[in-house]
């Protein structure tokens, strides 16, 4: 049997629809044919009539449970109570089930009312776990009898837009230690944009997934702490190996004009001030919002657009901002005032001191990474998903938003400031900060596409 005969249905409640869309992209990519109602549902259709229909079509029940949805009444009797049901009525062998736990909870005492098996009986797949794909998919092995797959080109994206991907094309620069510029080349990337009315657009650039160190090696940590003084280098290891999955990011940290349209939008929990920026400009990034306040124009965001947008996880960030590179900023060994907007009256290797701007600068004006993201080193601070951790012990290798474990009173900023030493710009640079603060250093970028959290 080939991967892409076999049939995954995705048995979830709402609470959890974000991890299992995720779940959904992943499985895509790696060529199965996963079936969920979000997707897979037509306009107009019973989803009483259809869900059964699909569970009977499929090889593979993934029962997806989390602490909320296994405490959930509505989720056990309605969604849930049908699919056991229809699994009841079906030849054993026919389809192989797995309890699939989202994060750690307790599995229902639920039974199949025509077999009687419970719940609690078959196995079940912690996903949360690191290694949670590959177990699946060990499972899904185990179970059939793989025929190899013919190549197919890899897939970049997540998930397809509403409109067709766009192409830009755009210069990177790479410096040396001295500041000096050793390398310029062209560079091409797809995005697409979304409509935010009155001649707003929001761009998404197509990040590729892969692999990355994410962190500092020990040796440049204690480097760094004696130079600079500062404990917190620290809570950049220990340096662990990550692998992203494909998603889309900000070509630029949002906008003022931006904030402004989504913020005169429908409030969905918490109210959003109008223009809330210290520096005013609408193309200047907006500052002053506390990761709330974020959290709330991603929800009100999504509405608008149809699509799941967010925060990016920590690691997503830093994968995003290296774009490819092991050096201390994208642009190489270190980062001059013409490169980025922070306080270049500072240096940070041998390069020449430069303009401390001591304001935000209209986005896009610096040279870009290698994926085509504008301004990640310096202007404003960029909020991210997870909750705050010391360090990375234990923290997931497959670019999740990490919140297992956490404070989660606060969350990590990362890419510096205008008003930031050079230092704490660099790619590997965190900071812990309350998530009801804000300054006037503070914005954020979103994300959409893969993605679950931990």
């Amino acid at each position: 049997m080939k991967k892409s005969e076999i049939q995954i249905f995705l048995a979830h409640a709402s609470e959890d629809k974000p991890a299992v869309l995720t779940l959904y992209n992943r499985l895509k990519q790696a060529g199965y044919k996963p079936w969920l109602d979000k997707k897979d549902l037509i306009p107009g259709q019973i989803w009483r009539d259809e869900i059964p229909k699909a569970i009977k079509a499929s090889q593979i029940f993934l029962a997806c449970l989390s602490g909320k949805s296994a405490n959930k009444q509505g989720y056990i009797q309605r969604e849930l109570r049908i699919a056991l049901d229809t699994l009841g009525e079906m030849l054993p062998g026919t389809i192989f089930f797995i309890p699939m736990r989202l994060e750690e909870c307790e599995i229902p005492d639920l039974r199949m009312s025509e077999v009687g098996l419970n719940l609690r009986d078959i196995h079940r797949l912690d996903y949360w776990e690191e290694d949670g794909f590959e177990q699946l998919e060990r499972a899904i092995g185990y179970q059939f009898k793989l025929e190899p797959e013919e190549p197919k080109q890899p897939v970049i994206v997540p998930e397809e837009p509403k409109q067709p991907l766009s192409v830009f094309n755009f210069e990177i620069v790479g410096v040396n230690a001295k500041g000096e510029q050793i390398k310029k080349e062209s560079k091409q990337s797809q995005y697409f944009r979304e409509d935010l009315g009155n001649d707003i657009t929001l761009e998404m650039v197509a990040i590729p997934g892969g692999t990355f160190l994410m962190g500092t090696e020990d040796e440049e940590i204690e480097r760094l702490v004696k130079k600079f003084n500062l404990d917190g280098f620290r809570w950049e290891r220990p340096q662990h190996r990550v692998t992203v999955s494909s998603f889309y990011m900000g070509r630029y940290p949002i906008t003022q004009s931006q904030w402004k349209a989504i913020a005169a939008t429908a409030k969905i929990d918490i109210d959003l001030e109008t223009n809330p920026s210290n520096f005013k400009g609408d193309e200047l990034p907006v500052e002053q919002v506390n990761w709330y306040d974020a959290i709330e124009f991603c929800a009100r965001l999504s509405k608008l657009t149809g699509r799941e947008y967010r925060l990016p996880s920590e690691a997503e960030w830093e994968y995003a901002c290296r774009a490819g590179t092991t050096t201390p900023f994208y642009f190489g060994e270190t980062i001059t005032g013409e490169l980025a907007n922070y306080r270049a009256s500072e240096t940070y290797a041998g390069e020449a001191k430069g303009e401390y701007r001591e304001e935000t600068t209209p986005v896009g004006q610096f040279p870009p990474n290698a994926f085509g993201l504008y301004d990640m080193h310096g202007n404003v601070w960029e909020w991210c998903a997870d909750t705050w951790h010391d360090n990375y012990d234990r923290a997931p290798r497959d670019g999740s938003v990490w919140i297992k474990n956490g404070d989660d009173n606060c969350s990590p900023l990362r890419g510096g400031s205008w008003c930031s030493n050079p230092d704490v710009c660099r790619s590997a640079l965190r900071l812990c900060s309350d998530r009801p603060d804000s300054y006037s250093d503070d914005g954020f970028r979103v994300v959409c596409g893969a993605g679950r959290t931990l």
